[in-house]
């Protein structure tokens, strides 16, 4: 195997995103503090965190929507930090997006054959081999081939977000990011569109940098977890590791407050997130930090 297939396909290093601030003469508004993560081919990174916390930046950043401040981004090995527009369109070949709502996102004026279709023609595909990647994507994501000439009102929430998945393949992209692809759906419906984000990571090799809130979803879909808290990385590891038995006080926190079915665990996961934010609270007095 070569150095370049050895290499993460997508790096971020002391990456610092900053807006600017509407008051006159007030500091910028940082979002996000020296970011460092890094994903490998047919890798899926969890980025989790409450909202607020910076992870759609991150991902927004990374699909050139955010502002780089300092720091850098590269994919395959090149610098994308500042790419132009026309640098954009080519990477959208191999860099795609899923967002979180599946009806906002599509067009609700065109058939699912054209959505689905107009990526392809942006990049010079001609008509009737369009067609044929159209229906080849329905297959993939599990939806009939009469779904072509439906507009999106005539599916569920699931349907039209296995949509917006089959238009992120369409060009057969190498990274997705998917910004909480899944917080709009129930739970049935998260579960069956989770499996379709797995299969087809086993059939195409594709890389995911999966934003979500919920810590049982990323420990469902990802090799390793990142988590963010007030803009910056505060751990990350192994999903196994980091979603289970995680070391940072917030990571703890968020584990505490997943729900669980089962009536008396959820009691007992409650008092232990209690224990636990009062004995943080008792360090940060001490410490003379505020809580």
């Amino acid at each position: 195997m070569s150095t370049m297939e050895n290499a993460p396909l997508l790096t971020v290093e002391q990456l610092v995103v900053e807006y600017p601030s509407k008051k006159f003469r007030a500091k910028p508004f940082r979002a996000l503090t020296d970011i460092n993560i890094s994903i490998g081919r047919g890798e899926t990174l969890g980025l989790v965190g409450e909202s607020g916390s910076g992870k759609t930046t991150l991902g927004r950043a990374i699909l050139g929507l955010a502002p780089v401040t300092a720091g850098k981004i590269s994919f395959e090995g090149k610098d994308i930090s500042h790419a132009t527009r026309k640098d954009r369109r080519v990477l959208s070949r191999e860099l795609q997006v899923v967002f979180q709502d599946p009806y906002t996102s599509l067009n609700p004026a065109l058939e699912i054959g054209d959505i689905l279709a107009e990526p392809l023609g942006v990049q010079g595909m001609e008509a009737a081999q369009a067609k044929k990647r159209v229906k080849e994507l329905l297959d993939q994501v599990g939806l009939p081939s009469d779904a072509i000439n439906r507009l999106p009102r005539e599916f569920s929430g699931g349907q039209r977000q296995r949509v917006a998945i089959a238009r992120a393949l369409a060009l057969s992209p190498k990274l997705i990011v998917c910004d909480e692809p899944v917080s709009a759906l129930d739970l049935s419906t998260q579960a069956r569109v989770l499996d379709l984000f797995l299969q087809i990571q086993k059939d195409t090799g594709v890389s995911y940098l999966f934003v979500s809130h919920d810590l049982d979803v990323v420990r469902h879909i990802s090799h390793r977890v990142a988590v963010m808290y007030h803009g910056e990385i505060v751990e990350q590891g192994p999903a196994g590791v980091v979603t289970t038995d995680p070391d940072h006080p917030y990571t703890q926190r968020l584990l505490l407050a997943s729900p669980v079915p089962d009536p008396d665990r959820q009691e007992q996961r409650r008092a232990d997130r209690h224990r636990l934010l009062e004995a943080q609270r008792m360090q940060h007095e001490q410490a003379g930090v505020p809580a």
